[in-house]
C-alpha cells in the first residue's frame, strides 16, 4: 500500500531522560579494529492500520527469532531488528497505538534518500542502505547477506542498571567515516500484541517485536574520534531492548550497531 509522501513537522517525543555523565571524544582515543560480519540493522516501517503489513511483521519476528536461536544457526548474519510504526495510517479507522510522527518522518527521510516518489508500507530499510517491500524475504535475505559482509566500527550497549546504560563507540578509521556520522539510540519494547477494533485489520490480533518507542540521536562521531555517553532511560515496559548505532551524516549507511536486551 502507498501513500504520497508527507511533509512532518510534529514535535519529537523522546523517551530518554536524565543527563549524560560524561562524553569522551578524543584524536588520541583508542582506535578500535573494524569488524568483519557485524550485525545488520533492518528496519521495518509498518502500521497496524495497514492489511498489507501484517505478513511484513511475521518476517521480522521470524528474523528476530532467527538472532535469539544462532547457537543451532552459526553461520546465519546477525541482524538486530527494529518495528517503527508510522502514523499516516491512522486516519482511516485504527489509531496505531504505537506509531508516532517521528517514525513517519525518519521513514519520509529515507524516501529521499533512495529517491522514491513516495513512502510506503510496509517498508524494510536494511543498514540504511538498500530499501524494499517489507515482506519479500528473498530479497531480505539478499540485502542483510550483502550488509554482513560489511566492515563495521565497533558499537556497544552496556547496561549498568536496570535503568541506564552507557553506549561506546571506538574510533573511526577515516576513511570509513569522511563527513562524521550521528550515533543513534532506540528504546523497543522486545514485544507487543494488539486486538484491532476497525480498521483494514479489524479483527486481527497482531503481534510485534522490537518496536520503537523513541529514536534519538545521542550524539556525533568524526574521524579518528571515540564515542561514550551513559543515558538514563525512561521505562514504558519491564522489556525493553536498547539499540545503537552509527549511521552517516543525513540518515545514510549504518556504519555499526548493537543492542542490549534490559528487563527489569
Amino acid at each position: 500500500m502507498k501513500i504520497k509522501t508527507l511533509t512532518l513537522t510534529a514535535a519529537v517525543t523522546i523517551a530518554l531522560a536524565g543527563s549524560t555523565l560524561f562524553v569522551h571524544s578524543s584524536r588520541a582515543a583508542t582506535s578500535g579494529e573494524p569488524v568483519p560480519h557485524p550485525p545488520v540493522l533492518v528496519e521495518l516501517f509498518t502500521s497496524e492500520g495497514c492489511s498489507s503489513c501484517p505478513p511484513a511483521d511475521a518476517l521480522l519476528e521470524k528474523m528476530d527469532r532467527a538472532k535469539m536461536d544462532r547457537a543451532n544457526n552459526p553461520g546465519s548474519p546477525e541482524v538486530i531488528v527494529l518495528s517503527e510504526h508510522v502514523d499516516y495510517w491512522n486516519y482511516i479507522g485504527w489509531k496505531d497505538q504505537y506509531s508516532s510522527p517521528k517514525f513517519s518522518e525518519r521513514q519520509a527521510t529515507y524516501s529521499g534518500q533512495f529517491h522514491l516518489n513516495s513512502v510506503y508500507t510496509p517498508e524494510m530499510v536494511v543498514d540504511g542502505a538498500a530499501e524494499f517491500v517489507g515482506n519479500d524475504a528473498r530479497e531480505a535475505k539478499s540485502e542483510i547477506a550483502a550488509a554482513a559482509q560489511m566492515t563495521k566500527i565497533p558499537v556497544r550497549v552496556i547496561a549498568l542498571s536496570p535503568e541506564r546504560v552507557r553506549v561506546e563507540v571506538d574510533a573511526f578509521p577515516p576513511a570509513m567515516n569522511k563527513g562524521g556520522a550521528d550515533v543513534i539510540l532506540a528504546i523497543a519494547s522486545s514485544e507487543a500484541s494488539t486486538q484491532v477494533l476497525r480498521g483494514e485489520n479489524s479483527g486481527r490480533k497482531l503481534h510485534h517485536v522490537a518496536v520503537a518507542r523513541s529514536i534519538t540521536p545521542i550524539g556525533e562521531i568524526h574521524e579518528g574520534e571515540a564515542f561514550t555517553k551513559e543515558i538514563s532511560l525512561k521505562r514504558e515496559t519491564s522489556d525493553l531492548r536498547v539499540i545503537a548505532w552509527v549511521q552517516k551524516r543525513g540518515q545514510g549507511r549504518v556504519l555499526g550497531s548493537a543492542m542490549q536486551t534490559i528487563a527489569r
